[in-house]
């Protein structure tokens, strides 16, 4: 059975760096499209980053354009986010997803419809 497992995140201050990990089960992960969600409290869920199944073409939210940079390992089966100059606003849950709807897609979706896949979430909170 597929699965996502998220793991890092925690607490640091504005201006800090933090990263989330994501390791996901199954032969087929280097086929999928990957991405990664946040929903901060009384908020929707809103989309982050996302990369495509070999790692050449990665997509980011304006908000977090130039600060956060996602990554795949597809020989370790990991995809992860590296966040940098942290702001309070990007306090929230942040979700790994996997869109396993369509193999070797070199567009990486933005829209959480196209994801059928989801982790347990991480927790990262910005605060001083």
């Amino acid at each position: 059975q597929e699965q996502l497992v998220e793991s890092g995140g925690g607490l640091v201050q504005p201006g800090g760096s933090l990263s989330v990990s994501c390791a996901a089960s199954g032969r087929t992960f280097r086929s999928f499209v990957m991405g990664w969600f946040r929903q901060a409290p009384e908020k929707e869920r809103e989309f982050v980053a996302s990369i495509n199944y070999s790692g050449s073409t990665a997509l980011y939210a304006d908000s977090v354009k130039g600060r956060f940079t996602i990554s795949r390992d597809n020989a370790k089966n990991t995809v992860s986010l590296q966040m940098n100059s942290l702001k309070s606003e990007d306090t929230a849950v942040y979700y790994c997803a996997a869109n396993r709807r369509t193999i070797s897609v070199s567009y990486p979706s933005t829209q959480d419809d196209d994801y059928d896949l989801w982790g347990q979430g991480a927790q990262v909170t910005v605060s001083s």
